[in-house]
């Protein structure tokens, strides 16, 4: 029943800025969402969370000053703002749904998550 499908990837220059969406279905079923990236070469990191009811965040130290998670609970949707882009930020990105309530790691790693979508392509130009 619960669906993730993220959107909003492209093309841009270092510096520039970008959002990515991502709506969820099934939403009563999932406690915690989150957004992933792998490059290529590189293994699948986390990037930053956000809790369905309370909007409580956490970042992954590369991103914590220049990105950030916000939910709209009316459109089941998540955001991912992402400024001051950097060639390094060019990735996969991927919007995942976590059922669990608590989380040992603090929900940052992708085994925590059970809904995964089907990612989006961010290239950042220097």
């Amino acid at each position: 029943q619960v669906q993730v499908a993220e959107s909003g990837g492209g093309l841009v220059q270092a510096g520039g800025s970008l959002r990515l969406s991502c709506v969820a279905s099934g939403r009563t079923f999932t406690f915690v969402m989150g957004w992933f990236r792998q490059a290529p070469g590189k293994e699948r990191e986390f990037v930053a969370a956000i809790t369905w009811s309370f909007g409580a965040t956490k970042y992954a130290d590369s991103v914590k000053d220049r990105f950030t998670i916000s939910r709209d609970t009316a459109q089941n949707t998540v955001y991912l703002q992402m400024n001051s882009l950097k060639p390094e930020d060019t990735a996969v990105y991927f919007c995942a749904a976590s059922p669990v309530r608590s989380s040992r790691y603090g929900f940052s790693r992708g085994d925590e998550y059970a809904y995964w979508g089907q990612g989006t392509q961010v290239t950042v130009s220097s």
